[in-house]
């Protein structure tokens, strides 16, 4: 922490993983102590109020097309002859409460391309 004093930080990047609810307030506290605008790969704490945004694959996509390559593969399918995918909808998520705390205003233009807005 003692080097953020001296090296001013433009925003914050915070990375997809297991965070509970502590970590999620600490990095709540954080960005609104220092004013940090801040994005995530995890919709979830952009949801929870602790990051302004997310850009992200839709996870439950994700998820449910991993459920049909194991149904597959327990049916029988070889692994090496199943296609490999790669996501094709992300999603941008915004927290317009994160976003007054910051002292920030989303431009209207990207709040339009928004695949959810939370009040």
């Amino acid at each position: 922490m003692t080097s953020f004093s001296r090296d001013r930080l433009d925003a914050l990047y915070v990375t997809a993983g297991p965070v509970n609810t502590g970590a999620l307030r600490s990095i709540s506290e954080f960005i609104t102590k220092y004013r940090l605008p801040s994005i995530s790969d995890n919709s979830l704490p952009v949801t929870s109020g602790a990051v302004l945004m997310s850009y992200s694959v839709n996870f439950k996509i994700l998820w449910a097309r991993a459920a049909y390559f194991v149904d597959r593969i327990v049916r029988g399918a070889k692994p090496a002859d199943l296609p490999i995918e790669l996501p094709s909808k992300f999603e941008l998520v915004i927290n317009l409460k994160t976003a007054k705390a910051l002292g920030l205003t989303i431009p209207p233009s990207v709040l339009g391309r928004a695949d959810e807005v939370i009040q």
